[in-house]
């Protein structure tokens, strides 16, 4: 199913879930790439210590801020893209972080064109590496600061997106990857979601202690 503008018009927990077993797919001149997700971080904006939204818009979270529906990227520490999708209300700033998926296709020419990108940009020792972590995701997709916006929403468009109908099996939660502070506590933000018995889910690492 392909979801429209109002599927991601609800609370961003329930979208994060709803997005597991998804597919997304990347197009470009070199061909497509599809994904099947099988890990997600949910963030709440401002009500959301762990959000880049928490305090405020600016130039860099500025696709947070409107219409839901569309892929925020952003680079991290200046070494490599993540990608998110926007959901709730215009200026809510609520959104999911992409963190894993299994490169489906389409066909061998889709996994080829993954294994390639991920082999020029580092070591991808096995096909279940290629997007097991947010960086090897956007780099196995092709994904990055030109694809801020993205609409995907539109079935033909640059990168769109197909949701499961049905339950996509047993999931997991549990405290978000490297989020410091109050922003990374179990028992306030355990809003990491992701299928059990998943080979292409990321390890699990705590942010480091604050000095």
């Amino acid at each position: 199913m392909i979801p429209t503008r109002d599927w991601f018009l609800r609370p961003v927990v329930d979208v994060a879930r709803d997005l597991l077993g998804a597919t997304l797919t990347r197009r470009t001149p070199d061909g497509p790439v599809a994904l099947r997700l099988t890990e997600v971080e949910a963030y709440d904006g401002s009500n959301d210590p762990g959000s880049h939204a928490f305090r405020g818009p600016n130039r860099r979270n500025a696709t947070m801020f409107g219409e839901p529906g569309h892929l925020y990227v952003y680079r991290h520490l200046g070494l490599h893209h993540c990608a998110n999708v926007v959901c709730g209300p215009e200026g809510t700033a609520t959104g999911i972080l992409l963190r894993a998926g299994e490169i489906t296709g389409p066909g061998p020419d889709g996994v080829n064109l993954a294994r390639s990108r991920r082999l020029a940009s580092g070591v991808a020792r096995t096909d279940r590496d290629l997007a097991r972590g947010p960086a090897r995701l956007t780099v196995a997709l092709g994904l990055d600061l030109s694809d801020d916006g993205a609409d995907v929403t539109d079935p033909e468009g640059a990168v769109s997106l197909e949701v499961r109908t049905t339950p996509s099996g047993t999931v997991l939660t549990g405290p978000r990857v490297g989020v410091s502070g109050d922003g990374g506590r179990a028992d306030l933000y355990p809003w990491r979601f992701w299928l059990a018995d998943e080979p292409t889910v990321s390890p699990y690492r705590a942010a480091p202690p604050r000095r």
